[in-house]
């Protein structure tokens, strides 16, 4: 499973990068803003920062219209500004006329804000690279996110759909575990999340057996 960062904090993603397990990030206008980041001109160059920090790493930068034209012209725009970058894009109606209008140009796409799998059906039907369904956001509804990841990941298999199950909305350390086990191709986390993967009271202990058993033989 790749792991994505979900973030438009440039040292947190320096972090991950330097980990040496970062496959690309994620970001979205909310993100943008939380990092003050604003203006047009600001917003692309941030973009391309990101690209330079993670070489190869798949790139989400989100578009900000709602209508087909819009999100056609936004998108040809965010795709020049780096090989790297994949076009998020909202699954409405517009929007997967505009999956399928970058499939059809050779523009990587990102569908988000997917809840339902007749959601993600219609993302794989427009050649989306990525669908990202919202499992946190699920979860707060009192309805099984990861559930859907799977469910996703199934129809996928079966009918032998291209587009990678990107599971966006990630909380936790725990939704990594979960979302690994339901199949999906990739997690979007927050960094104290992937962190969280390493954190075990037995390799903390062990560890400490190790040094002190260590020091007693060599002084």
């Amino acid at each position: 499973m790749k792991f994505f960062i979900d973030t438009a904090n440039l040292d947190q993603i320096r972090e991950a990068q330097d980990l040496g397990v970062l496959d690309g990030v994620t970001t979205n206008p909310s993100l943008m803003a939380k990092e003050g980041i604003k203006g047009e001109a600001n917003i692309k160059q941030h973009y391309v920062d990101i690209c330079n920090i993670v070489p190869g790493g798949d790139i989400s930068a989100e578009v900000i219209a709602t209508d087909f034209a819009g999100m056609i012209r936004e998108g040809k725009e965010l795709a020049a500004l780096h090989p790297q970058i994949v076009v998020k894009v909202p699954c409405t109606k517009d929007g997967i006329k505009a999956l399928k209008y970058f499939t059809d140009n050779g523009i990587r796409t990102n569908c988000t804000l997917v809840f339902s799998l007749g959601q993600a059906l219609l993302a794989a039907k427009a050649g989306a690279t990525f669908v990202s369904p919202f499992i946190g956001r699920l979860d707060d509804i009192s309805t099984d996110g990861v559930a859907l990841i799977k469910e996703i990941v199934e129809v996928y298999s079966f009918y032998g759909y291209d587009t990678q199950v990107l599971a966006a909305s990630v909380r936790h350390t725990m939704h990594i575990i979960q979302c690994l086990k339901a199949g999906a191709d990739v997690a979007t986390c927050p960094l104290s999340a992937i962190l969280g993967l390493l954190k075990h009271p037995l390799t903390d202990s062990g560890l400490k057996t190790f040094l002190e058993d260590y020091n007693k033989v060599n002084g």
